[in-house]
């Protein structure tokens, strides 16, 4: 029986017995509560008795005598001790209960029950990087009169013993390393953080500088998608993580050879692993399972990282081998056959903890929607290896390994200035043809620290990948009349090699009263492709499909089809890049930078055996400004330019020059919740110019006279609003034209980029009671209408798509539910330029559940 009383206090039946009198003084026994915590003895007496030693006589009464009861915490201190910290929490009320210690994942936690938070200032308290071993503390309030401590590891969760002494309730944590002191004067920054050790909010990144910098302290947008997202929302592919970010659009998988995205309108956006340019057009797809972050560096970014397209680019950051043991085990499974079981685990491999390691590993099956006969197969394993050679200097070796067989999708048809009204399923292929994958890198990190601001790192990293078609029937035109489609009978196979190496020093020096933070390297590549294509333009090859009632020709023999053409190139690049962020105030930031990249391109035909050369040079500079007006808000403005050789040739067969970017962004960053919940709206203009474009005079031939320019602006938010409560959000207004050209009208629009953009996913997770850990998601991606290709002949229309999740987590156990595309929505998810093929229909109702465990 519930009884309501005035005010905030909620009875049961025995505190109602209590209050008459009707209860003798009698101790109540701990009960087990959900998550292994037991909650403290409480004597009902001292509940129901004064300091007088009167029984309570009214309802109000008794409610005075409960809030009497209720110890406020007046003071949160950390302070350092011979053994690491002492956390106390000072009380002028009363004695606080000593709570039992629970942890999941690297985090401690406990619950305080009959307390309050009640510090002179602020709602909660919190605390970063107080001992190299713990990375956060958090004091906060919950429900019913109950206050939490959590102390987060930065590899483990910490070891505590929980005392009550004069000064107050003591978390006292061991410590490897302990602080010597802690500034007197230290500043305590207070914020409310329900998984402080993975949050929505990432305050560092180390793309927009090369160095772990704050967010707010480089002038241009950074976004960040943090481990906890992708988990949260069950994401398995790249395209999948970067649809939360604005301005950021995925344009198809260029026939299933690798990803394209574009970024502010600009496709081809390259993709880095810890900096390192790994994936081209010829490649496959990066594996999510071995990530810990995803980090989107918008506008031009050819001082730091080399050639690239001036939208900017997508850094993927890979977990690192752990300093305590560390086990993970999860399985995946799904409609449409969808199954995955993973393993991640991790610790030393010696009793000094100088060897530590970490295995991913991944295997992968799900069916296509579309009516192909084979399914989508991926295996994945990535050994890393980190050997701590002193104090001053360590080296990580890492691998990956991917193989995977798929069907080779080309996606469906335009027909009129639309869609072909064909089912989503259908397949303009043969539904046997597959193409089949593999990638390896293997690579090493090596840091050098010769104190606390100068370090030296050196990086390697070698990559082969191939991708081999067997015979498939290529989609080639539609004749929209009959609804017959042409098809030509091909082979394609390609082979690449990529040597990187990258040395630079970074550093922290001052010139009177300006701080610097320095960064200067070299970076040398070598690419090799060497690929072939089999087709022939004669009718014994070419194969006719009715697109509306199919019946598909049977293949040739491989050897039967000639080879038409094919490339051995190679690229050698060297870049020297000088960056200086330089502190002018406090609140005054100047990031200047300069690279000059020289590029040697060669290109032979294994048909003609005829060799072209070409070798480009460029200087790209980049300046920036950022103002902090206050400690919560940041104005930034930033110049840069960019610079990307392409394999483009004319019509007596020469490489055409580079293409050239530029680009202007000024932008607001704003921490609407200290350290919680961040925002960043950005306006920018960026130029593309030396694109390749039709030779008005020579048939098939291009030449450098094209001009592309795309403006807008882009809307990030993204952290935590209250304790449990995640959001990331996102909106883009891109208007992406062509602004000069030989063939196409200028003001057409660029291929793919929708005009307004805009996404949302946010969770809630239940912080304390009988089902703390429960959470729920819901989320939303809008993209408007698109072009289909640079002529405007059709357009493809916008969707809205809705995604939910259901999940519960608890003692180092989740069960996670989630749902894409709830109302099963038929959709188009991109295009590519052609009308015959690249056009991908979305994919329909997906639910995928997981169970996964840490130990």
């Amino acid at each position: 029986m519930i009884l309501e009383l005035p005010g905030r206090i909620i009875l049961g039946l025995p505190s109602v017995i209590a209050t008459l009198g009707l209860l003798a003084p009698l101790p109540v026994r701990a009960e087990q509560a959900a998550g292994g915590r037991e909650t403290p003895d409480i004597d009902l007496a001292k509940l129901s008795t004064p300091p007088s030693s009167q029984p309570a006589t009214s309802v109000k009464e008794w409610q005075a005598q409960i809030e009497a009861s209720i110890v406020e915490i007046t003071a949160v201190r950390v302070d350092p001790s011979p053994e690491g910290l002492n956390i106390i929490l000072e009380s002028k009320t009363g004695q606080l209960s000593i709570p039992t210690t629970t942890t999941e994942g690297n985090r401690l936690s406990a619950v305080i029950p009959n307390a309050v938070l009640a510090l002179p200032e602020d709602p909660s308290f919190e605390q970063a990087n107080p001992t190299p071993e713990i990375t956060q503390i958090s004091v906060t309030n919950l429900a019913d009169d109950q206050v939490q401590v959590v102390i987060t590891g930065a590899n483990s969760a910490p070891t505590a013993t929980v005392s009550n002494a004069d000064s107050g309730l003591t978390f006292s944590i061991a410590s490897e390393s302990a602080p010597d002191t802690l500034a007197e004067d230290e500043d305590v920054e207070i914020t409310v953080t329900a998984n402080p050790e993975e949050g929505y909010a990432p305050p560092n990144a180390s793309i927009g500088t090369r160095t772990d910098s704050p967010i707010r302290d480089v002038p241009q947008s950074i976004q960040v998608i943090p481990k906890q997202i992708i988990e949260d929302q069950q994401a398995i592919g790249l395209e999948e993580i970067v649809e939360n970010v604005g301005g950021v659009t995925f344009l198809g998988n260029n026939d299933g050879r690798g990803l394209n995205f574009s970024i502010r309108g600009f496709d081809n956006v390259p993709v880095l692993q810890n900096g390192f340019r790994l994936f081209g057009d010829d490649s496959v797809e990066p594996e999510i399972a071995n990530l810990e972050r995803v980090e989107v560096l918008k506008g031009p970014a050819s001082v730091l990282f080399g050639q690239s397209e001036p939208g900017g680019l997508i850094n993927l950051v890979r977990k690192q081998p752990l300093s305590e043991p560390f086990y993970k085990l999860q399985i995946q499974g799904g409609n449409r056959g969808f199954i995955s079981p993973s393993v991640d685990l991790s610790g030393p491999l010696d009793k000094e903890g100088n060897l530590l390691y970490r295995l991913n590993a991944l295997y992968r099956r799900e069916d296509s929607f579309r009516d192909y006969t084979t399914s989508f197969d991926r295996f994945f394993v990535g050994p890393s290896l980190t050997w701590n050679i002193s104090d001053q200097t360590d080296v990580t070796f890492s691998l990956e390994y991917i193989k995977e067989d798929n069907p080779a999708d080309f996606g469906t048809l335009a027909f009129g200035d639309g869609i072909a009204n064909i089912p989503p399923s259908r397949v303009t292929n043969n539904p046997e043809d597959t193409i089949d994958k593999t990638y390896l890198k293997v690579g090493y990190d090596l840091e050098h620290r010769f104190n606390d601001k100068w370090k030296l790192r050196n990086e390697f990293s070698y990559i082969y990948d191939k991708n081999d078609y067997g015979i498939l029937a290529l989609p080639f035109a539609l004749d929209e009349p009959t609804g017959t489609l042409t098809r030509v009978f091909a082979a394609q196979f390609n082979e690449n090699n990529f040597f990187n190496l990258n040395t630079s020093l970074q550093g922290e020096f001052e010139t009177g009263s300006i701080r610097h933070n320095i960064v200067a390297g070299i970076d040398l590549s070598r690419a090799d492709n060497n690929g072939a294509t089999r087709f022939s333009p004669t009718p014994e090859f070419f194969s006719f499909l009715d697109i509306f009632n199919p019946v598909y020709d049977p293949k040739p023999a491989f050897d039967t089809v000639p080879i038409a053409f094919g490339n051995d190139n190679s690229v050698n690049r060297l870049g020297v890049y000088l960056q200086d962020q330089i502190y002018l105030l406090d609140n005054l930031i100047l990031v200047g930078g300069i690279r000059y990249d020289i590029v040697d391109r060669s290109n032979i035909s294994i048909v003609t055996g005829v060799e072209d050369t070409q070798v480009d040079e460029a200087f790209s500079p980049r300046v920036g400004l950022v103002f902090q007006p206050t400690d919560y808000l940041a104005l930034y403005a930033n110049y840069s330019k960019s610079f990307n050789p392409t394999f483009e040739t004319d019509d007596l067969g020469e490489l055409l020059d580079a293409e050239r970017g530029e680009g202007f962004e000024v932008g607001i960053k704003a921490e609407l919740i200290k350290d919680r919940l961040s925002a960043t709206l950005a306006f920018f203009d960026i130029t593309k110019s030396n694109v390749a474009t039709a030779d008005p005079v020579v048939p098939f031939a291009v030449i450098t006279t094209g001009e592309q320019n795309s403006r807008g602006i882009d809307f990030d938010i993204s952290g935590e609003i209250l304790p449990g409560w995640n959001v990331i959000a996102s909106y883009a207004y891109i208007d992406a034209k062509i602004t000069q050209d030989n063939t196409f009208p200028i003001g057409n629009d660029l291929i793919g980029v929708p005009e307004h953009s805009a996404s949302l996913w946010t969770t809630y997770e239940i912080q304390a009671g009988d089902v703390q850990g429960l959470g729920f998601g819901v989320g939303f991606n809008f993209v408007g209408d698109r072009a289909g290709d640079l002529e405007d002949s059709f357009r493809v229309d916008s969707y809205f798509l809705t995604n939910a999740a259901i999940f519960y987590r608890r003692d180092g156990w989740k069960f996670a539910v989630n749902i894409d595309n709830l109302f099963d929505v038929n959709f188009i998810r991109s295009v590519n330029g052609g009308r015959a093929r690249g056009i991908y229909p979305g994919e329909p109702f997906t639910i995928r559940g997981s169970i996964s465990v840490e130990l």
